[in-house]
């Protein structure tokens, strides 16, 4: 019910400025059949875009098979999903983030470092776990200049090699580039844009 009311009040601030904004739904991820619902609502009925996502949901990542319903459901309707960080789970941030001072700790937690190896290691498991394969028409967006991807795909490739020798249908890093978008989102590095460029291409 808050993820209605919340999707609901967000589509009246859409409506009345269809010319400013639009929006991704707010999903109840801790009840995945329900969250898939809301998402196919607000695409088909309110306008939304897609569905925005921090991070894990009780410390699971989406290729854990619960969340399977949303992931397909996206897809079946066109719908991409934003996957956005979200705050580290507890017992992550007891072992990566302990013994430093509390806003040191805090900031290194997420948006100093934290978030952007999350959110690359979110995807990195979407696509090892098979997930990606078993819905390749699901569109995936990262923000933060690709949450640290770029520097990293080939050296992914590398480690596990061709797709097929674990299980893909596609080597890591093709799945990613063919189902992955990434936004800016608050990097103004040249040498950051320069790795997006180069991995991901002027897409």
């Amino acid at each position: 019910s808050l993820a209605r009311d919340y999707n609901d009040r967000l589509a009246q601030v859409v409506e009345r400025q269809p010319d400013r904004f639009a929006a991704f739904a707010h999903l109840p991820m801790k009840d995945p059949e329900a969250a898939a619902d809301e998402l196919e609502r607000c695409v088909t009925r309110l306008g939304f875009r897609g569905a925005s996502i921090n991070g894990t949901t009780d410390g699971l990542f989406l290729d854990d098979p619960r969340f399977a319903p949303i992931l397909s459901r996206a897809e079946a309707i066109g719908a991409p999903l934003y996957i956005h960080p979200g705050p580290a789970p507890r017992a992550v941030r007891d072992i990566y983030f302990q013994g430093l001072p509390d806003f040191t700790a805090f900031i290194l937690s997420n948006a100093g470092f934290g978030w952007h190896a999350e959110t690359g290691l979110h995807i990195l498991r979407l696509a090892v776990s098979g997930a990606l394969d078993r819905n390749p028409d699901l569109k995936l967006i990262i923000g933060h200049m690709g949450e640290l991807l770029p520097m990293m795909l080939q050296r992914v490739d590398a480690m596990f090699g061709p797709g097929k020798e674990i299980g893909l249908q596609r080597d890591v890093s093709q799945t990613i580039l063919d189902q992955v978008w990434i936004t800016t989102s608050g990097f103004f590095d040249q040498s950051a844009f320069l790795a997006a460029l180069t991995a991901f291409g002027a897409d």
